[in-house]
């Protein structure tokens, strides 16, 4: 893109010393000073620090090719996400392809004025030129669209697993409100987590440099290629490779060796599964193995890869393995990995025995006279591990980001802006007036009100309740947002919501599942909205043009995402019931299945009788001690040893939630994440930093793009029509270790398995 010379601001870069593997990390400027350039490296090397306020944002062109990639990719995630090989399509797909359309649109519209009837506005089909802030707005509405609504996990559970009815309006506006909420404390905490240098959102770079191969005039080096060449090969790579993961021979998604050897061994499945076990010796050659549950590791900064590790060893192959073959809390009563709920006789728990049909109530003589709920030995600790997650989350952020944290806030009062794209963003443009957002909260409350204490109080969930979970949001978006910002691994809110209202108001399922909804993913929808404000920062698009595409967005995607799950969910017939689908059906609801067993665990039976006195797992709360207590050591060093850079980036709450995705992330899925992530963000870094500084983030993207434009043609021409290709071993979407997940107590009987004596 051409910049013009009034409206370019002439910097020099300043050069720091860098320490090798420890990118991502934040170099001490003094005080607040206006720099010439970020203090972050990776966004020096990435996001230009030009602007040219008079190329023109929503156009025409910008509302129809952004509403068309928001409703078409809200459709088709909902869609494959009820299916058993779930494939999520990211706002990447949609970023490619509308830049061709935006310039033949540029090149064939005509350039007329049309007024808007009845009024005085009137804008033109035909502006000029496509530009690369016309493109970002429309990738922020496919943003919108790529971005899953939590709610809809509510509606499902309630119609495809309890089996009962939910008025339509109640369920569309808790579609909307659940989402829509999370504007309010994205306007609250803007001055810190958008206008500060210091929160550079790591995953915005991949699509800055993206833009930047697809719009910049770039002259191709002497024997290499342009970022735009670049990205075609990779993309076309993937593209055509995928194929064969996707279709061919699906088998290659996880390839378990171990379990090939001792077919007959119930302790190497174990260990050597990579879907239903330890992972040992299981890899992939499946790019969306790698990113499937755990992102990109190409836009993880390289001390966050290494937390994730630790954490990662430490639970997968030390805290696991120890507590299974040691029978800790019965644990060889049941898989080592699974996220379902068993009874004390290692089988299926019969929820129906403990839920009132009539009230939707926990029935608690029921309880008494059948079991208590059962956890894997995986799940149990995840949900400690969760617990400290929360608990050092805290503790991290006052203990190293506090004093940043009130400099900043005194800085904002004090109109300082820390580097030179807040300069640029407040020179040449209006922000966003406070009180837009305060109005939408304030309506959007209104309307969660009436969504929970009307329609017959259906959600169950009274307007205490509500009151609490936006509380509850409000505390943690800073705390998690300054994670998020710095490290690019969001911790959630979703346990300790559930925890709370678990205790507070228990044997209501859905009065749980919409407080964490409300509790968690406002609090998440803000962190996205802050994430997209700063990727509008990095590319100079104007706030206000930057509010009204992420709330149409918003409100479109919701709508679409409702409308694709009701669609669905009453017309295919059994769906999430894999017992009753037809054979080869995919219509098993993997994701919705955890989130149903979630609300049995937490809404229906409750955390006193899982984590409290009443349970069988009351020890897992000293995590909640561990969590607070974690980062103080770290704290101590650095503050002993300031010398030492290194001790800073030991990040506790990272390491705590390390494995945080498992389930429904699996150990083949770490494996290969941890292995193309160290690869990439230290031996390429440091050996080919100026090759990683072009072309790293790019790679990302290509790869990423390749695998869902294959996925959709696959679908859409192949297997919509059941053509599934010949029958053969490689063709089934398992690792071939069905012993993996058998028990191995004593006289514990399971379908496929042999019984222990």
């Amino acid at each position: 893109m051409e910049h013009s010379a009034s409206n370019t601001n002439p910097v020099s870069s300043q050069s720091k010393k860098f320490e090798p593997g420890t990118h991502g990390a934040v170099h001490e400027l003094s005080g607040f000073e206006e720099v010439n350039d970020s203090p972050i490296e990776e966004v020096r090397l990435t996001v230009p620090i030009t602007d040219d306020p008079t190329l023109p944002c929503l156009t025409f062109r910008t509302w129809v090719l952004g509403l068309i990639s928001c409703a078409l990719l809200a459709f088709l995630n909902q869609f494959f996400g009820y299916r058993q090989n779930a494939i999520y399509i990211s706002s990447v797909s949609a970023q490619i392809v509308v830049l061709p359309i935006g310039k033949l649109m540029a090149a064939y519209l005509p350039v007329k004025s049309v007024r808007v009837p009845t009024t005085k506005w009137s804008f033109s089909l035909n502006p000029g030129p496509f530009n690369l802030k016309e493109h970002v707005l429309i990738t922020i509405f496919a943003n919108s669209g790529s971005n899953s609504v939590y709610a809809v996990g509510i509606i499902t559970i309630v119609k495809a697993f309890y089996h009962r009815q939910l008025h339509p309006v109640a369920a569309m506006l808790l579609a909307q409100t659940t989402q829509l909420l999370g504007y309010g404390w994205a306007g609250v905490f803007r001055k810190f987590l958008v206008d500060s240098p210091y929160m550079w959102w790591p995953s915005n770079l991949v699509q800055v440099s993206l833009f930047r191969a697809l719009h910049d005039d770039e002259v191709r080096p002497k024997g290499g290629l342009t970022r735009l060449q670049f990205f075609i090969i990779v993309l076309i790579s993937s593209f055509s490779y995928y194929v064969v993961p996707n279709y061919l021979f699906p088998s290659i998604t996880a390839l378990s060796f171990v379990c090939w050897i001792w077919k007959d061994s119930v302790t190497a499945q174990q260990i050597g599964s990579g879907l239903h076990g330890l992972g040992i010796g299981s890899f992939a050659l499946d790019w969306s193995t790698v990113v499937g549950f755990l992102g990109s590791p190409l836009a993880t900064p390289g001390f966050a890869i290494i937390n994730i590790l630790v954490g990662y060893v430490l639970l997968v192959y030390m805290v696991l393995p120890i507590s299974y073959w040691t029978n800790m809390f019965g644990a060889k009563r049941f898989p080592i990995i699974s996220s379902h709920v068993f009874n004390a006789d290692g089988g299926r728990y019969n929820v129906s025995t403990i839920l009132n049909e009539t009230t939707f109530q926990f029935n608690e003589s029921g309880y008494e006279s059948y079991s208590k709920i059962n956890l894997s030995i995986l799940f149990v600790f995840s949900y400690g591990l969760s617990f400290a997650t929360l608990a050092a989350t805290l503790s991290h952020v006052a203990l190293f980001h506090g004093r940043t944290i009130l400099e900043q806030t005194k800085a904002s009062f004090q109109h300082k802006f820390g580097d030179v794209h807040t300069r640029l963003m407040k020179k040449n443009y209006d922000v966003v007036p406070q009180w837009w957002f305060y109005l939408l909260l304030a309506l959007v409350i209104g309307l969660t009100m009436l969504t929970c204490e009307g329609f017959g109080k259906q959600l169950q969930l009274p307007y205490w309740g509500v009151l609490l979970a936006i509380s509850m949001a409000l505390v943690f978006t800073l705390p998690i947002g300054v994670i998020t910002a710095t490290t690019n691994q969001q911790p959630g809110l979703n346990v300790i919501t559930e925890l709370i209202i678990g205790y507070m108001y228990p044997g209501k399922p859905l009065a749980n599942v919409s407080f964490k909804t409300y509790g968690y993913i406002s609090m998440s929808q803000a962190i996205m909205f802050l994430s997209d404000f700063k990727l509008g920062h990095y590319m100079k698009i104007p706030p206000k043009s930057m509010f009204v595409v992420q709330l149409v967005g918003t409100v479109v995607a919701s709508s679409v995402y409702f409308g694709t799950s009701w669609w669905l969910l009453t017309t295919v017939h059994d769906i999430c019931n894999p017992s009753k689908l037809p054979e080869g059906s995919p219509w098993t609801c993997p994701y919705d299945d955890v989130f149903y067993n979630a609300s049995i665990i937490w809404g229906v039976v409750g955390p006193l009788r899982m984590f409290g006195s009443r349970g069988l797992y009351p020890k897992m709360n000293y995590f909640f001690l561990v969590g607070i207590l974690a980062p103080f050591p770290i704290w101590v060093l650095s503050r002993m040893f300031p010398e030492k850079k290194w001790i800073k980036l030991i990040n506790m709450p990272i390491i705590l939630s390390g494995a945080g995705g498992l389930p429904p992330a699996r150990a083949v899925n770490y494996i290969c994440w941890l292995a193309v992530g160290i690869f990439f963000n230290f031996v390429v870094y440091r050996k080919f930093k100026g090759w990683w500084a072009r072309h790293n983030y790019i790679l990302s993207a290509g790869l990423d793009a390749g695998v869902a434009f294959m996925a959709i043609l696959c679908y859409f021409t192949l297997q919509i029509r059941d053509i599934n290709g010949m029958r053969w071993w490689g063709l089934d979407l398992d690792d071939h270790c069905p012993l993996a997940s058998c028990p191995t107590a004593p006289g514990i009987q399971a379908d496929g398995c042999p019984v222990f004596h």
